[in-house]
């Protein structure tokens, strides 16, 4: 096992980057004494309000629709005890470890920054639960984005308390059990504690940083790729010049004909192109234009989501400084669902424009390469039919892309009448990203075998080392073979080399 990352817990401090890390490998939490500091003030706060006598939501009164119902001070820890086991209803699969350690991440980051109320000891548990490698299991299903991502942090706190089901080092355990083979005893909520788990958008946005790590690793082959494309398609590399892009002043714009320029300088098919065209299809040509506008949509949602990142959006919350009790809606997940539908919509541009490309090089007619990229054609098929797999998976994504956001169905008995759907909107970037990384690691197998078809010339110098590295592993197509192997050995490079190139992100 790698050695855990480190990750600090301090104010307003989580970072995408350190989400990024936060993957496969266990974690070291630790919380600095600045977080620390404001858990405790925030702590006080609470008990003061609590020693006033007043009612306060969630703390001494039920909750949604019952908070009418005033609770007895000897029943306040089994409250939040029951609203944890009767949230966890959650169903399907679980979500994936490194999810689930970002989502408590979040969590703590949400606490550190000094207005939820709870004790320090409840950030020293969920440290804790990372530190001894106890995952949570969280099902994939049941939450509508609105008054926290109720269910599947429910799952966070049932295993804190232990109930429902944990993995340690690996192993799919009772919670309970878990628990105490990493050395640790069942969590006794106080109060406000379970509210203040199940409240909050740390489900969502774990996913949709997911859905945008994801799409920033294809972003970066789907460029390389693509301008492979327009060197085995014998297309021009002047359509993304320079003075184009500025005449039309969109950012993103030009920073992918600067990247395409770059990545086909010192070509042999620029110098010699084999079949001259006034204007290439729009798959070649208009790539600054579309992937461009891809990018911005890409650039919006990191903005966002790095807000999200330390956002406190449990309910309700203490002002860090004078301690007034603040009531309000902070747990709702619609800037989360908007960004997860826009990271969607950009998923199955990439993958649509890919596939284009694919259908591009397939044809004859259009790019004067033997028909499905194989000689003897009639007795080989070549890619014909993987350009068809391509097909299936891009119109798959179209479907996936639907908006979920505008998609509210109220809960609780009308109190929660107007909710965002965020969790489903980013869980489903997941496996729109897995389409969109065969449907370019088919362009990939495509434009490869052009490039091969071209020779003697060659592309330039950074193409021809990602053919090379390919044909490592899958050869040239002569006769027709066996094809989903060459997929996956495609695929992996798609999210391995080729994702390496991050220069279009900021800094």
């Amino acid at each position: 096992m790698a050695a855990p990352v480190p990750v600090t817990i301090d104010p307003g401090g989580l970072t995408l980057s350190m989400l990024r890390s936060v993957s496969r490998e266990p974690v070291r939490v630790t919380i600095s004494a600045s977080a620390r500091e404001n858990i405790v003030r925030s702590h006080g706060h609470l008990r003061r309000a609590m020693d006033s006598g007043d009612l306060i939501y969630g703390v001494n009164t039920g909750f949604g629709p019952l908070s009418k119902q005033a609770i007895p001070v000897r029943d306040l820890a089994e409250l939040q005890r029951r609203l944890i086991l009767s949230n966890a209803a959650g169903v399907g699969e679980p979500l994936a470890p490194g999810i689930v350690r970002r989502i408590v991440l979040l969590k703590l980051a949400t606490l550190a920054r000094g207005a939820s109320g709870v004790s320090p000891d409840l950030a020293d548990a969920l440290a804790a639960l990372l530190n001894r490698n106890v995952i949570p299991i969280i099902p994939e299903k049941g939450s509508v984005g609105a008054s926290g991502d109720l269910a599947p942090l429910a799952h966070v706190g049932a295993c804190l308390i232990g109930a429902g089901e944990a993995f340690h080092d690996g192993k799919r355990k009772p919670a309970a059990q878990a628990l105490s083979d990493a050395g640790l005893q069942p969590y006794a909520l106080q109060p406000k504690e379970g509210l203040a788990l199940v409240n909050g958008t740390q489900v969502s946005t774990a996913l949709a940083v997911e859905g945008l790590f994801l799409i920033e690793d294809l972003f970066s082959a789907a460029l390389t790729i693509g301008a492979l494309s327009v060197d085995a398609g014998s297309g021009t590399v002047h359509a993304f010049d320079r003075r184009l892009q500025d005449l039309r002043g969109q950012h993103g714009q030009k920073i992918v004909a600067s990247h395409l320029r770059r990545t086909l300088e010192g070509s042999g098919l620029q110098a010699n192109r084999p079949i001259v065209r006034v204007q290439d299809p729009y798959c070649l040509r208009c790539q600054p234009q579309v992937m461009g506008a891809v990018l911005d949509q890409v650039l919006h949602a990191r903005t966002i989501l790095a807000r999200e990142l330390n956002a406190v959006s449990d309910n309700p919350l203490f002002d860090p400084e004078s301690g007034d009790i603040l009531y309000g809606g902070n747990f709702h997940a619609q800037p989360i669902g908007l960004v997860a539908d826009i990271l969607a919509l950009a998923l199955a541009e990439i993958g649509s424009m890919s596939e284009r490309r694919t259908a591009f090089l397939v044809d004859e007619k259009m790019s004067g390469l033997p028909a499905f990229l194989v000689e003897a054609g009639g007795l080989n098929s070549g890619f014909m039919v993987a350009q068809v797999t391509a097909a299936a998976l891009a119109s798959e994504n179209k479907s996936l892309a639907h908006p979920n956001s505008i998609d509210s169905l109220p809960t609780a008995a009308n109190q929660e009448d107007y909710v965002s759907m965020a969790t489903h909107a980013a869980r489903r970037l997941i496996p729109m990203a897995d389409n969109a990384a065969s449907i370019l690691a088919i362009e990939f197998l495509s434009a490869a075998q052009g490039l091969d078809l071209r020779r003697p010339l060659r592309s330039s110098s950074a193409l021809e080392a990602f053919v090379a590295e390919l044909r490592q592993a899958v050869p040239t197509w002569l006769d027709d073979r066996y094809f989903a192997p060459d997929i996956e050995a495609a695929r992996a490079l798609v999210r391995g080399s080729l994702a390496a190139d991050q220069s279009f992100l900021p800094a």
